[in-house]
């Protein structure tokens, strides 16, 4: 019987290596956020390039510059989260990541994870700042009749800055 449960549970801690396939198509993904994401900074530079190279100056030209920069930061941060999740995983669930590590051994904290807590805590943060973008996104874009309006826009835009500074608190004891 003890020959059966010594398998069980071995085959039970090998199963663990299900990770490898979040791991790897988590960076996949990472890399064609990243590759979106520069050629939006590419093509917004040429945007860029040839209206001034032309005198020409199209309507709403500095929206959609300022909105393909901050559309591509989105997505930079997207990539950031599906990185931090691809480490938090492996570091978790299969091993440590010696070259994170310094000449001393001590560990880079940047992406070190040592709990899920602690993953979680890294991605939330992460997502937060792109809904941040996306927030600042969608304002930029968006057309402004009234002082009300204004009033909800600097409410909005107060709500988000509170939340980012109690955000920065979270996980920081003095």
């Amino acid at each position: 019987m003890k020959f059966f449960e010594n398998l069980f549970e071995r085959g039970l801690w090998s199963s663990r290596f299900i990770i490898i396939l979040a791991v790897v198509f988590g960076l996949l993904g990472a890399v064609v956020l990243f590759a979106i994401a520069s050629f939006d900074v590419y093509y917004t530079t040429s945007y860029v390039i040839n209206a001034y190279a032309t005198h020409a100056h199209p309507e709403g030209f500095h929206e959609k510059v300022v909105g393909g920069i901050i559309g591509a930061v989105d997505l930079y941060l997207i990539g950031v989260v599906m990185i931090i999740f691809s480490f938090g995983l492996y570091e978790l669930f299969i091993s440590d990541i010696d070259p994170a590590k310094d000449e001393h051994g001590k560990e880079n904290q940047l992406l070190a994870v040592h709990s899920l807590d602690q993953l979680k805590d890294k991605i939330s943060k992460v997502i937060v700042m792109v809904l941040v973008v996306g927030f600042f996104q969608k304002v930029g874009h968006t057309i402004f009749t009234g002082a009300l309006e204004l009033l909800y826009l600097a409410l909005s835009i107060t709500a988000v800055a509170v939340g980012l500074y109690f955000l920065s608190k979270v996980g920081h004891h003095e």
